[in-house]
């Protein structure tokens, strides 16, 4: 096929347009004016649409929220969902964060993997059907949103005012074809304090995380005690007996200490390493756990810990299609009137979020924790895997990988996927790749980034065709 050579030729192109938009920081900030999601999502959608135009695609810009690059004809739309937010670079990077810098063939920077690595990739791969003038009886559409990872509000704006693809796919998961995921619900456990004293320490502030859907790499506690210098020896024993990764500074008359862990998707938090529950565990061992402040980590470190699955709190379901509910705490927030956790589970196809908050309330009943709601309910997404979309994908799949025994699965994760009926989710990640996305030092190989080009734009085309 004609527009495969094309694809070859576009690598530099390909290259310099991931790296200019990795540099922009599109984290989600304060909204501004024409900027809902702030500056940074703005710039990169900004930077999409202008590179789409440039291209030669008709290109939308719907006040910012979204927007997308159009090439085709037909009433029929074939839509492409791709996201240019991400979530906040967290600590210990080998190389800077939104530099796009290269090593070793790998395009380094947040966003290169998830999802903005596959955006550009698929933006090069309609350039490439266009360029090649390949006879196309429906529409393609790219949609670009810019607040994915933190609320869906560009997705919810755009489909409020354009019509829904009757086909799609989102390049923000896993090959071979993602048919299910899970359902998502974003929560807090709140436990009001009257006092942040454990007799003879007090438990100044205690600040970890930095999203919801991440496991946090980072936790740290001030605390102000009369004998400084036994905490100290007893965490150096505790560090010594666990080998967690627990550290300790004296400032300004106070003690604060700091645990540090392994970020992961919050869809996988046994992949990760969460300084929070490390900091817990310490803090179990050192104040009264009759206190107020006490009784919190007690629970803590009895119902959640190291558990992945909500399998102590009260939620722990599982169902023949999608496997175990995930249980990740991702942020904490404490001073001397409240400690708020803030937790991201993803529930079972076949469960609902009515018996996670159910489940969950009861096991807390007389704790003194209160468990408040979020805003909304990613419910569960399910394609059978006979489904002409899967199968078509499937079918492009394994004309480029060559792996014929892979099948379509179910995940944790969340993508743009579920915001409408007949879609997917289509790559990146090959089987067995490691799973870079919310983690330090993610990267995209050129090689791969080439390779998905391919694949996107054949897909597109057996769809569209």
């Amino acid at each position: 096929m004609e527009f495969l050579k094309l694809i070859d030729s576009y690598k530099e192109d390909i290259i310099k347009s991931t790296q200019d938009i990795v540099k922009i920081k599109s984290v989600e900030g304060e909204k501004k004016d024409n900027m809902p999601f702030g500056e940074g999502p703005y710039e990169a959608l900004k930077y999409a649409l202008d590179l789409a135009e440039n291209m030669g695609f008709k290109i939308k810009n719907l006040d910012n929220y979204a927007g997308h690059a159009e090439y085709g004809e037909g009433g029929e739309i074939v839509g492409v969902l791709v996201h240019l937010d991400v979530v906040p670079e967290g600590d210990g990077w080998t190389y800077p964060p939104y530099s796009g810098e290269i090593h070793d063939g790998k395009i380094y920077g947040r966003g290169t993997i998830d999802d903005k690595g596959p955006a550009i990739a698929c933006l090069y791969a309609l350039k490439a059907l266009k360029d090649s003038n390949v006879k196309l009886n429906k529409k393609i559409r790219i949609i670009f949103g810019t607040n994915e990872e933190s609320g869906w509000g560009c997705v919810k704006y755009y489909f409020a005012h354009e019509k829904t693809p009757d086909l799609a796919f989102t390049p923000d998961a896993d090959f071979p074809v993602i048919h299910g995921e899970k359902g998502i619900i974003v929560f807090d456990l709140v436990k009001k304090l009257t006092s942040n004293k454990c007799k003879d320490i007090t438990i100044e502030s205690i600040k970890g995380g930095n999203a919801a859907n991440m496991v946090p790499d980072y936790c740290e506690v001030v605390i102000d005690a009369d004998n400084m210098s036994e905490i100290e020896e007893r965490l150096n024993e505790f560090v010594s007996a666990t080998n967690y990764p627990l550290s300790l500074v004296r400032e300004n008359g106070k003690i604060k200490i700091t645990a540090r862990g392994v970020s992961a998707h919050g869809s996988t938090p046994e992949k990760g390493e969460n300084a929070i529950t490390y900091l817990m565990a310490f803090l179990g061992k050192i104040i009264d756990l009759n206190s107020q402040v006490g009784e919190f980590v007690k629970i803590y470190n009895e119902r959640i810990a190291f558990k992945h699955h909500g399998e102590s709190i009260g939620c722990g379901f599982e169902d023949d299609v999608s496997g175990k509910l995930n249980f990740n705490p991702g942020v904490i927030k404490g001073d001397e009137n409240e400690i708020r956790l803030t937790i991201n589970v993803r529930y079972p196809i076949k469960s609902s979020a009515k018996e996670v908050y159910e489940g969950i309330r009861e096991n807390l009943k007389d704790t003194g924790i209160e468990l408040v709601e979020g805003k909304g309910d990613n419910k569960p997404l399910y394609v059978p895997k006979d489904h002409p979309l899967v199968q078509k994908l499937m079918k492009v799949y394994k004309e480029y990988t060559k792996d014929a025994e892979s099948q379509p699965i179910v995940i944790g994760g969340g993508t743009y996927a579920r915001a409408l009926p007949n879609a997917v989710a289509f790559g990146p990640l090959m089987p067995g790749q490691e799973e870079l996305a919310h983690q330090k030092d993610e990267y995209i190989s050129i090689d791969h980034l080439m390779l998905i080009t391919k694949i996107y734009a054949h897909a597109m085309f057996e769809l569209a065709k």
